[in-house]
């Protein structure tokens, strides 16, 4: 169904797959289950983690469930792989870009998004506390990302987990994903 509603997406708007982000986030997980950990910044409380692949307006392409005491760096592989719909080939005139965050800002991740043809952009340690200068035709890249993280959050089924099996959670994510891309689309 995710897939489907990509391609009508991209046959409406067409997918923007010169800038795409990566960026992980925790929710909460009481009754535990699979994919399951104890959460660092919720005093160890059970969680898990979704890492969100999106394109350049911030329209969900892939998304992979781990256990939230999981690194992001460690998911960054399997998330590039869990694209739902074929990534066009990347030319020299048409390169693919990845925007990273800090927590990505490992050699492994670099490695990564060159074995998958992408010219990786991660913020250095530090280099996120710059001072930011405006700029008319500056285009953010990075931070649809953390919009799509808040569109999910919206369900109320997602945000906090209670599904044990590990497929009943992406399942109900990669719906949430859908219904994202045709209210995006506008076509309902």
């Amino acid at each position: 169904m995710w897939a489907v509603s990509l391609e009508t997406y991209d046959d409406l708007k067409g997918l923007d797959w010169e800038w795409q982000s990566v960026d992980g986030a925790m929710t909460k997980a009481p009754l535990g289950g699979e994919d399951t950990g104890p959460n660092p910044t919720d005093r160890a409380k059970s969680g898990t983690k979704r890492s969100l692949l999106t394109e350049g307006a911030g329209i969900p392409i892939a998304i992979v469930s781990a256990c939230a005491n999981r690194h992001d760096m460690k998911l960054l592989a399997k998330t590039l792989d869990a694209t739902v719909i074929a990534r066009p080939t990347p030319t020299e005139e048409n390169p693919h870009h990845l925007c990273l965050d800090k927590g990505y800002d490992y050699p492994d991740c670099q490695i990564e998004a060159e074995d998958k043809c992408y010219i990786a952009h991660i913020r250095s340690r530090g280099e996120e506390k710059q001072e930011k200068v405006y700029h008319p035709d500056y285009k953010p890249r990075r931070w649809v990302v953390e919009v799509c993280h808040s569109w999910i959050n919206r369900f109320r089924k997602i945000l906090v987990r209670f599904e044990k099996k590990r497929s009943h959670h992406l399942g109900l994510l990669q719906i949430a994903c859908a219904y994202i891309v045709l209210k995006r689309a506008k076509t309902f």
